[in-house]
Formats: structure tokens, C-alpha cells, sequence
């Protein structure tokens, strides 16, 4: 199992022997750019660790309106909820980019788990970590101004992919603005009026498609109830790297 994949903390508090008998169930799959992974509405067919690439869990209204629920990246699990209800998926899964997954089927991880039932409350402890983010997300979506949710959403990016450049911490990957707005499910207009706002304030740079981060104490300032709201859920702010 890839070392980034061992840390995440998934596996990472689970003796060594442990984490090396669940590798031995699982396989490699890889997913081209835009490639759907699996549908809203399908059956659960494994626990997913992304080894490259990224995987974006979509959420459609039946107007045809769609959200980027959450974006996994290198290092992340996911898939658990259906894997220990056995309840269809509930969001739709598309590669973000050339991907590749590690992919534990559900029979071998329940047949697994089995055999170690003193794990249960490891992965309960987990699954409850997921409840708490969920409330945290719904929390701000309802309460909070958009202007806290593109600032945060902008810093976890930074957090994720950022690189230093010339002016500041470039976001280094490709972010439409149509891209962004469905990240904090918005309209594309509105999420162009706040990084206008940002820029005048001097918190970014946007270019094409890029967003450099030029001054990080003054975007942490601007997403500030954001910040807060994570901190209440006991959620990191940014994801681990």
C-alpha cells in the first residue's frame, strides 16, 4: 500500500501487520480525465484510496444544477459510508485528471474486518469524524456569507496544491471559476464578484483558470467564520498533505 495512503488516518493508528493484510485485498484501477468512477443510486463495490489524480463526488439538483460535494485528493479514502450501511451511493464519482485508485472490494474488507472485530471502534471513530464534517459543511452552506466560504475554499487549495511563485502561493491546478462556484455551490457570477473583492483587497491574484494566493494572513481574515465553524467541528481547516 502506498506510504501516503498508510498515514492517512484511515490506517495510520492501525498496527503495521494489520494495514499490510488489508493491501493484500486490495487491487489498482485506473480512471482516464472525466472517467465516472460510480453513480448516485449504485451499489457500494469497495473502499477507495486515491493513489494520483483526483476523484470529485457531484452532487445534481433536478434542474440541472451541480455541485462539487468534496474533491479527494492523493492520500484520501473514501467510499466508507456505503461500505459499512451497504446503502446506494449517494453522490456521483468522476476522475479529475488522470487518476489511479487503490480500490479494496466490500466482501474482502467485511471478511477482513471479521477477523479483527476489536477494529470496529476504530472505524467507528472514523465514521463519526465524517458526520462531524458533513454538519460543518451543512452548517455553512446555511450560515455563513459567501465571501467566508470562497476565502476558506480558496486557503484548503493553497493548503493542497500551492507552490511558491514570483507574487505569492500559486494555486497550481487548473480552477475555472464555474469549477470554484460549484465548490461552494454558488453561481459562477457571484464567485467572480468575490474574487474581484479579494483581489481589491489584496488577499489574491487571479489569472486564467489560476488563482495565486498573495497574501494569506489577510485570506485567513477574510474567511474567518469559516475557520471557526472547522475548528467547532474539530475539523482540520486544510486537508493533510
Amino acid at each position: 500500500m502506498p506510504h501516503r495512503l498508510v498515514r492517512n488516518e484511515w490506517f495510520a493508528e492501525l498496527p503495521p501487520e494489520v494495514v499490510e493484510q488489508l493491501a493484500q485485498r486490495a487491487h489498482r484501477r485506473k480512471l482516464a480525465d472525466g472517467q465516472m468512477l460510480y453513480a448516485r443510486g449504485d451499489a457500494p463495490q469497495g473502499l477507495y484510496g486515491v493513489v494520483s489524480g483526483r476523484v470529485e463526488l457531484r452532487a445534481s439538483a433536478p434542474d440541472g444544477r451541480e455541485i462539487v460535494a468534496t474533491v479527494h485528493e492523493p492520500g484520501n479514502w473514501f467510499g466508507e459510508v456505503s461500505l459499512f450501511d451497504g446503502a446506494q451511493r449517494v453522490h456521483d464519482a468522476f476522475a479529475d485528471g488522470a487518476t489511479e485508485l487503490l480500490v479494496i472490494p466490500t466482501a474482502d474488507f467485511h471478511r477482513w474486518l471479521a477477523t479483527h472485530p476489536e477494529l470496529y471502534p476504530h472505524f467507528t471513530r472514523m465514521l463519526c469524524r465524517k458526520l462531524r464534517l458533513a454538519l460543518g459543511v451543512v452548517e455553512a452552506l446555511v450560515f455563513l456569507p459567501l465571501s467566508a466560504r470562497v476565502a476558506a475554499r480558496l486557503l484548503t487549495l493553497a493548503e493542497a496544491y500551492g507552490r511558491p511563485s514570483a507574487d505569492g502561493l500559486l494555486i497550481d491546478r487548473h480552477l475555472p471559476q464555474d469549477l470554484l462556484a460549484r465548490m461552494v455551490a454558488a453561481g459562477r457570477q457571484a464567485v467572480s464578484r468575490e474574487l474581484k473583492a479579494l483581489e481589491a483587497a489584496g488577499a489574491i491574484r487571479v489569472a486564467y483558470g489560476k488563482v495565486v494566493v498573495t497574501d494569506m494572513d489577510r485570506l485567513r481574515e477574510q474567511a474567518g467564520d469559516a475557520l471557526r465553524l472547522a475548528a467547532l467541528q474539530d475539523i482540520p481547516a486544510a486537508p493533510q498533505r
